[in-house]
């Protein structure tokens, strides 16, 4: 069927058709940029042949190259026959305004955090320049590091990920954006390392429960998993990140973390922590925000050490 829509299409219309026959028939499972058949199939197809990909139109009717159908066809097959997530065949994925180029080696960005950077942190964060460190933690293809970069221009950003290749997939980004004076790349596992204090933490760690794990859909088997899953509850490497958190804050500093569907679980393993649950296009369950006197206070950190941050430091 395939070789045979190679040698008979012609359009882009011909195209968008097949593709969206192929996945509805395929049943294929979206979530990495796109939420149906049409729209993954329009994106698809206008990303392989290197047009905007918010002006399917004007392109409907324009024939193709014989060498161009045969491209966009190949990646129709891979989406449909082996669940490939379209963000690893066009090697590209987008958070707002902003691409980024994606491979295997890191999962497809689309954390909620970059919702939130900004006017979003405006009643904690009063002025974007008063960020004069910030921290990434689990950085993947450092796609929020670079957010932080544009929305705190006077900071600089640690960007820390465990996975060599994906610092590797983060390097290549950080240099399509010019950013290789702002923003550290540093291979930790987590928090191990870090010492010197930030004004603003964001964190997207592994958070899926290990039930969920068993049962994700193939295409998220494509993503490591040393992305995607965090202990039996999910929530083991959050653990460490609220265990630490208060140390590398400074006075009136602020995390934010992702932690998917957890929060009941995690509100449990914290009755004493004030979560501020953020506001996101998907609910207000999905996003925390603590500060370090939050922290402090639930008895998350030592107070004592207030002393060691000197008033210049802000």
């Amino acid at each position: 069927m395939y070789a045979e829509a190679a040698s008979a299409f012609h359009t882009v219309r011909d195209l968008l058709r097949f593709a969206v026959s192929r996945f509805n028939e395929a049943e294929l499972t979206y979530g990495h940029g796109t939420s149906n058949a049409y729209d993954e199939a329009a994106y698809l197809i206008l990303s392989t042949l290197k047009l905007p990909i918010q002006q399917l139109e004007p392109y409907l009717d324009a024939r193709l190259l014989p060498s161009e159908v045969q491209d966009v066809v190949g990646r129709i097959q891979r989406r449909a026959e082996e669940r490939v997530p379209v963000a690893y065949l066009t090697n590209e994925a987008w958070q707002g305004e902003f691409n980024f180029y994606v491979d295997e080696r890191v999962i497809v960005p689309r954390s909620f955090i970059y919702e939130l950077m900004g006017e979003p942190l405006a009643p904690w964060i009063e002025h974007p320049e008063l960020v004069h460190r910030a921290l990434d933690l689990c950085t993947g293809s450092g796609c929020l590091a670079i957010q932080l970069a544009h929305h705190y221009p006077d900071a600089e950003i640690d960007a820390v990920d465990i996975s060599l290749d994906a610092l590797e997939v983060a390097s290549i980004n950080i240099q399509n954006y010019g950013l290789e004076e702002r923003i550290q790349l540093i291979h930790s596992d987590l928090v191990e390392g870090l010492e010197e204090p930030y004004d603003l933490i964001i964190s997207n760690p592994p958070y899926v429960d290990a039930p969920s794990v068993e049962a994700l859909p193939q295409e998220y088997l494509h993503e490591p998993e040393l992305a995607l899953g965090s202990g039996e509850d999910g929530l083991d490497a959050t653990h460490v990140i609220l265990q630490n958190a208060a140390r590398l804050l400074t006075p009136g500093g602020v995390l934010l973390v992702e932690i998917g569907h957890n929060r009941d679980v995690l509100e449990a393993a914290y009755p004493s922590l004030a979560f501020m649950w953020m506001e996101t296009q998907s609910g207000d369950g999905f996003v925390f925000l603590l500060t370090r006197e939050d922290l402090v206070a639930a008895g998350m950190g030592d107070p004592m050490n207030d002393d060691d941050f000197a008033d210049d430091d802000f």
